[in-house]
């Protein structure tokens, strides 16, 4: 009897699909969070390379489809197929494991530089202050210059964006915020239906416009995303939970007045309110916490460039705000709060909709209503960037100056986000 030959090099004994640990999840995870610096797009490269190219966790088809859910469903994405990932590979623990090491390094350096920044910075005119507030004013500007040519094509998708830009600069409140979404998905299922003949399922666009036939794909060799370990009636369950926080949540603030419970009802809120990418998450926050008075603009702003200037998911940006709001006198409560009540959305939200994606992605009306809100939201950014950022990030010719030469380095010469924020921080620091 022979001996049958070993697998080929590049198949990794585990193939995809295949049940892994929680401390494997947690130590692959823990990697990409120490050094995941560029936003959302850029993890997703992160997690192609380290999942399905290296450890084969998962194909390219069944990645690409979990890409296609967290896209399609609101809350920041990059994190969301982290999620998914971990529940994958190892469960509801291996879900967990993997927010947890992929979000701690950066919330940490988040609540740290609150901490810091108090004691360091208490004069919002420090120089260095100055120059983080103007790179936030080109890191949106970045942010919306991207999405709105993804998200806010063509003239109908132009006009929601539009709209609701102006309702919220006229209205400015968080309920503005949340009509403007809610108004922009009735406008899509009215005006962005896909034409008849359209893919269904979106992923020629997903795949550059590569058509791919059934069947043929050779990495999809692991279970689907709706074969992910969530029954149906549990999914259910976490859907419910979703939508009776967002309801009970606000009701309880009012109810039991607590400094927990308004960070909870507020953060909760936001998260699952974001649709279109980590960066508007923006005006939702600065909504709940500079328009209550917790947090001055300036902090607020310049916490914003932080998040710039760290690795991992954006997100980790309400550590920072937590961190300046304590909670029982803690600063480190009131950051943990935040970051778990911002990410519990997508938590539930992705664990609900995991065995439905295959019937969800098919149908005409949810993607058409998602388009919708995709354009309303670049029009809530283009508010955002007018004020609070711009307003508060220019205020002077040389911020302007320190604004204009981040937003060309960004744009036209591609260097990191990161980078970019330290050197305005630093130029600042030496010029304002």
């Amino acid at each position: 009897m022979t001996t049958p030959p070993p697998p080929p090099k590049h198949i990794d004994p585990g193939p995809a699909g295949t049940r892994g640990t929680v401390r494997e999840v947690f130590g692959a995870f823990l990697g990409l969070g120490l050094t995941s610096f560029g936003g959302p797009v850029a993890h997703l490269g992160y997690f192609h390379d380290a999942f399905v190219v290296r450890r084969r966790w998962l194909g390219e088809r069944d990645y690409t489809d979990l890409v296609a859910l967290c896209q399609f469903l609101p809350g920041p994405a990059s994190s969301q197929v982290g999620m998914a990932l971990g529940l994958r590979r190892a469960g509801y623990a291996g879900m967990a494991a993997a927010w947890v090491a992929f979000t701690l390094p950066s919330a940490v350096l988040m609540a740290a530089f609150a901490l810091g920044a108090q004691a360091l910075a208490p004069d919002p005119g420090a120089g260095w202050l100055l120059g983080l507030k103007a790179a936030a004013v080109a890191v949106v500007a970045y942010a919306l210059w991207g999405m709105a040519a993804k998200l806010a094509t063509g003239v109908r998708r132009a006009s929601v964006a539009l709209a609701a830009m102006v309702l919220v600069l006229l209205l400015p409140s968080s309920l503005s915020q949340v009509a403007a979404i809610a108004a922009g998905a009735a406008a899509g299922l009215l005006l962005l239906r896909d034409p008849p003949g359209a893919d269904p399922t979106g992923r020629a666009d997903r795949e550059g416009g590569h058509e791919e036939e059934a069947g043929t794909d050779a990495e999809s060799d692991g279970p689907t995303p709706g074969a992910a370990p969530v029954r149906h009636r549990t999914a259910l369950g976490f859907l419910a939970a979703f939508a009776a926080l967002l309801a009970a949540l606000p009701a309880l603030a009012a109810l039991f007045p607590s400094t927990a419970l308004m960070l909870a009802d507020g953060f909760y809120r936001a998260g699952a309110l974001v649709f279109g990418g980590g960066h508007v998450v923006l005006p939702l926050l600065e909504s709940e916490v500079v328009g209550s008075g917790a947090v001055g603009r300036e902090s607020f702003l310049a916490g914003y460039g932080a998040a710039q200037a760290v690795p991992g998911p954006l997100f980790t940006f309400a550590a920072y705000l937590g961190a300046l709001i304590p909670v029982a006198g803690s600063p480190l409560l009131g950051a943990a709060v935040a970051l778990l009540a911002v990410f519990a959305p997508s938590a539930l939200l992705v664990a609900g909709a995991l065995p439905f994606w295959d019937r969800l992605r098919a149908d005409p009306r949810a993607r058409a209503a998602v388009a919708g809100a995709g354009a309303a939201v670049v029009g809530i950014l283009a508010a955002a960037l007018y004020d609070p950022v711009f307003t508060e990030g220019v205020t002077s010719a040389a911020t302007m100056a320190v604004a204009a030469a981040a937003f060309v380095a960004l744009a036209v010469w591609r260097t990191p986000a990161w980078a970019v924020v330290i050197a305005a921080g630093a130029l600042g620091f030496l010029l304002l």
